[in-house]
């Protein structure tokens, strides 16, 4: 939807522009990072919420991304922080074109491959997708990655001390001057200003990068360690999200933290090892519960190791989409609340999440060597795997485990390694072994390719078209990778032995016929049944 603007001083004229303005009025912050309030009169654009004066209809355009409101000549408020929000849940439901684009610009695809890369993975030209992409968000792909960039750019620059050169190349930037430009343009400041000018604490529910105890500065063959408070659209059952990881963690690529030293205690953090464009890196996730501290809005504190400090803003990127937290809980939760056999589900657990995928192939070979077994067989599984074929990290990185078993040492194991080794380390039936061992043959040689920015029908097509890849597979893949919000996985027998437990039907085809009134919901509601059979 292009942006919108009142050409009317009664705004319920555009029943699209009226919505936001009431949202905007009202100050909700249910809505924050989901729309862009520009008031022309000022100049600035803001988040919906924000605690300033309510403008004039007539002054006010409404930008799906910060991006359009930056080719409108407006800069972000600096009261209300636009840029330090939850970002919009629009990219994993839409699954056009331009939600496909965003998911990628988000990775930093457009600073590794440019556009043309872009538009390359996404099967079109540079100019039609440029097209596409004014029409249906406000800005091009160049403007759409350069505020990317320049949101990163600020929080670094504001909550940390990393050098400006260092905040440049970590943000994206090819060139200090570009740098210098963009962020000019952008906060009509230059990066030493916005320094020294803006240091204050963020607003609630807002998220920032603080420098960690053993910064670098990513020049040092160290890396560079950093802290960052990740914003979280509530409400958020993180526990449950690491509850899900934890059963699948494998020793030395994950880690779990627990509240006691019995391993049934609640589980309180999740680290792991990443495989990123520039090189290895690790995380360290707890969770920030509202009231804790002078939280007033849920989120996850997020230890970060890079090798590479131009891998951080795709980093982030990765580990919001594994956590989804961007997701507009509320209206799922409104939304599957309708059926009365999954409202009490709800209301005990609210804001549910689908984990998601920090690597496509990781999640793909999960699921291969998951088919048909339990969570602890697959584990058992992907650990001799991981501990045979796994690739070892550089000891700066290592980060020792918790007492229950080691700590972050190795990277799950690529495609090559599976495809030349997987034989001699692989157990169970032959047909499973032969599909993972061609599914590694074809990604290492490139004729199978997996992205946030395929389409649900395109990757489900690609995926069940191999010998051994079914229905369930493809769907399971494409939820964890594409966040995918509607997939209800009714082959699967414990999501079924859920639903029967809670009195809905249990066989495959009266389970979807049902679960159809959940659209556009359905991998939410999977999750409580999930849940359910536990």
């Amino acid at each position: 939807m292009p942006p919108t603007r009142s050409t009317s001083s009664d705004p319920a004229a555009d029943p699209d522009f009226a919505e936001r303005y009431r949202a905007m009025s009202s100050r909700d912050t249910r809505f924050d990072g989901q729309f862009i309030t520009g008031v022309h009169s000022t100049g600035i654009y803001c988040r919906p919420s924000c605690p300033a004066t309510t403008p004039k209809a007539a002054n006010v355009s409404f930008y799906l991304t910060s991006a359009a409101a930056h080719e409108a000549g407006l800069r972000a408020c600096k009261r209300c922080l636009p840029d330090a929000v939850p970002g919009s849940p629009a990219w994993n439901l839409r699954d056009d074109l331009a939600g496909r684009a965003m998911r990628l610009i988000g990775d930093g695809l457009v600073e590794r491959d440019g556009v043309a890369g872009l538009a390359a993975r996404l099967g079109y030209t540079p100019r039609h997708l440029t097209r596409v992409l004014v029409a249906e968000l406000g800005a091009g792909p160049l403007a759409l990655a350069r505020a990317n960039r320049a949101q990163t750019a600020r929080m670094l620059l504001v909550n940390t001390e990393l050098p400006i050169t260092d905040v440049a190349f970590a943000a994206g930037f090819g060139s200090v001057r570009q740098f210098n430009d963009t962020i000019t343009a952008v906060y009509e400041r230059t990066p030493t200003a916005l320094r020294q000018g803006v240091r204050h604490p963020l607003p609630a529910g807002a998220g920032g990068l603080r420098a960690g105890g053993d910064e670098t500065g990513g020049t040092d063959t160290g890396g560079t360690r950093l802290t960052i408070q990740l914003p979280v659209r509530g409400p958020f059952d993180g526990l449950g999200l690491l509850r899900f990881l934890a059963a699948r963690a494998l020793p030395g690529i994950e880690t779990i933290e627990h509240t006691a030293t019995d391993a049934a205690a609640p589980v309180t953090g999740y680290g792991r090892t990443l495989r990123l464009p520039h090189g290895p890196a690790t995380i360290d996730l707890t969770l920030v519960p509202v009231g804790g501290g002078t939280a007033t809005a849920p989120g996850v504190t997020c230890s970060v190791w890079v090798s590479s400090l131009a891998d951080l803003a795709p980093l982030v990127s990765r580990v919001r989409r594994l956590l989804d937290l961007d997701a507009d809980a509320l209206a799922i939760d409104r939304a599957l609340a309708q059926d009365p056999l999954l409202a009490p589900f709800v209301a005990r657990t609210p804001g549910i999440r689908v984990p998601g995928s920090t690597d496509p192939e990781e999640t793909l070979f999960r699921a291969l060597i998951g088919q048909q077994v339990s969570v602890a067989a697959a584990r058992t599984a992907l650990s001799r795997l991981s501990a045979e074929l796994g690739e070892d990290l550089p000891a700066p990185a290592h980060r020792a485990g918790s007492g229950a078993g080691p700590g972050l040492v190795r990277l799950f194991p690529t495609a090559t390694a599976i495809a030349d080794h997987g034989r001699a380390v692989l157990r169970g039936p032959a047909a499973r072994v032969a599909t993972i061992l061609q599914t590694a043959e074809a990604l290492r040689t490139g004729e199978l390719e997996l992205s946030p920015g395929d389409t649900r029908e395109d990757l489900s097509k690609k995926l069940q078209a191999r010998a051994g890849i079914g229905p369930w597979t493809a769907g399971y893949v494409a939820m964890r990778v594409l966040g995918s919000p509607d997939i209800l996985l009714t082959s699967d027998l414990a999501l079924r032995q859920g639903a029967g437990r809670i009195g809905l039907p249990i066989t495959p085809a009266a389970l979807a016929a049902h679960g159809a009134a959940w659209a556009p919901w359905r991998s939410y509601a999977g999750m409580h049944l999930w849940n359910a059979y536990k």
